[in-house]
């Protein structure tokens, strides 16, 4: 099973919100995920919430080989989670 570090998008047209999560690589972007980890709010200023992680359940997903997107690798980048190439 390939797990991958994704967003789910969520919210409504022009509002849109994320939930950061583990899923499986051949789910659907909307798809059930494994385990939620957070989620990301692009429309806050405050940039504290605007991105919220449980830090220490996504060291789990990547110590045990998941690996993010792009944008996923990104955010948690910016959050001080180093993401080995």
């Amino acid at each position: 099973m390939a797990v991958r570090l994704r967003l789910k998008k969520m919210g409504r047209k022009k509002q849109p919100y994320y939930r950061i999560g583990a899923f499986e690589s051949t789910s659907p972007r909307d798809g059930r995920a494994i385990e939620e980890l957070g989620y990301y709010h692009p429309l806050v200023q405050d940039e504290e919430k605007q991105l919220v992680l449980n830090k220490e359940r996504v060291e789990h997903w990547l110590q045990h080989g998941a690996k993010p997107t792009e944008t996923v690798a990104s955010l948690l980048k910016k959050r001080g989670i180093s993401v080995k190439a």
